[in-house]
This record gives C-alpha cells, structure tokens and sequence, in this order.
C-alpha cells in the first residue's frame, strides 16, 4: 500500500509540474506577436527524494529588428533594457521601444510609463533624433542646429535570465539577477524606427505543447490504475 501511496503522490507531484510548464508555453504563445517580448520557460529538476521541482528561466535572445515608420518607435540592437517610471515612481525595464509623446509631452511607454528620468518632447518640434547612444535630438525647423534634450539610458544584468515578470511588458530584477548598470561600451546600441519582435519560436511551443498534453493524460491514467489498486486494496484488507 505504500508503494501505491508513493505512485500517486509522484504522480500528482508530476502532473502538477506539468501544469505549471503548460502555464509559461501558453503564455509564449500568447504573447507571440507583443514587441520585445522574451519567451519564458518553466525547467523541470528532480529533488534526491525523486520529486520533481521547477526553475523559471528567461530567453534573453534578442527577436529580429523590424523598420517602423513612427520615429519614437526603438529598438536596442544588442543587450540592455530600458528603465521606465511608472505614475507612482516604480521602476520596471523592458525592451519594448514602442515609444510616444505622453499627456504632458514627456516620452512614454504604451502604458504611460516615462522613460528614464524624463525627457520631454518641445511642442513645436520639427523633428526628433534618436542617436545610437540615446541622445535624444530636437530639430525646432528643417535646416536648424539639433539641441540634445535628453538620453534613453541603457541598462544591463550580470543575469538577465534570472529578471522576473513586471507589470505588462516589462521585467523586474530580482537578487539572482543583480542589480542594473548603465551600459558603458558600444555593445549595445539604439535603432530609431524600429521595433524588436518577440523571440518566442512559435515551432518549439507546439512542440512542447503537444509533448506536454501527452505526459499529462499519461499522468492521470496512470494515477487512476493506481487509485483503483489501492482502493482494491484497502477493500481486501477489509
């Protein structure tokens, strides 16, 4: 009767973690088409007791770099995020360069997050400029001298797989993670009229999607041939 307890226990443990990897491929799936997005994956590990247990981990790999016809639309070639500020005062990064003139013309994110410290965007401007580096570039007429009024900082993580999921799009850096540091070298660089695409790979999902039904309806008739065994037993005992 024990073995049969510890069937069912195993099993139940398995299904569980099963569960829990469908949850980070659905969200792949789900989030196939979002800007920027890293894909998420949820890596099985057996305990020395037999049990399985989980690690969540990031694919930090950067998506194809997509040309955008909205200049505040970016994309960071290479590593880094950016820091954005919420309404109240919460920092999150993302690599979501889908950028725009906010209510009171300061750059923003989608949501309304400010991006870094703060850049506002002159009324009457002509056109912007956004330089590799971050210098952001106002043009008040066409053939006037650029006036740099403000810089997109770049961020990076000693372990970016570690970061954790924020609000919307974006990342929080967690104690594994490390804490941020502003990008120093050229390693990284900022494309103005672009966007980065997910780089969820839709083929890998269904894969593990398909694989993962199939261990699940394992798991379960597997613990139901157990459950029936031990009832089976109880009733002889009896």
């Amino acid at each position: 009767m024990y073995n049969l307890q510890a069937v069912i226990r195993r099993n139940i443990n398995n299904a569980t973690m099963q569960f829990e990897k469908l949850g980070y491929v659905s969200n792949n799936l789900t989030n196939y088409n979002t800007t920027a997005y890293k894909s998420a994956s949820f890596e099985q590990l057996m305990r020395e007791d037999g049990y399985l247990d989980g690690a969540i981990r990031r694919n930090t790999l950067q998506g194809s770099i997509r040309t955008s016809k909205n200049p505040f639309d970016i994309a960071i070639e290479g590593n880094g995020y950016i820091p954005v500020v919420s309404a109240d005062g919460e920092i999150q990064y993302t690599r979501d360069g889908s950028l725009k003139i906010g209510s009171k013309g300061y750059l923003v994110t989608v949501d309304d997050w400010m991006v870094g410290d703060g850049i506002k965007i002159p009324a009457n401007s002509y056109r912007i400029e956004i330089k590799p580096n971050g210098d952001v570039m106002n043009y008040d007429q066409a053939g006037s001298l650029p006036e740099k009024i403000g810089t997109i900082p770049i961020v990076q993580f000693d372990n970016p797989e570690a970061m954790e999921q924020g609000h919307n799009n974006k990342l929080v850096y967690t104690e594994e993670s490390g804490e941020p540091k502003i990008v120093k070298n050229e390693d990284s660089k900022i494309k103005q009229y672009a966007i980065e695409a997910s780089n969820v790979n839709i083929y890998d999902e269904i894969n593990d999607l398909m694989r993962l039904n199939t261990s699940m309806i394992a798991s379960i008739n597997l613990m139901k041939v157990a459950d029936d065994m031990y009832n089976k037993a109880i009733n002889i005992r009896e």
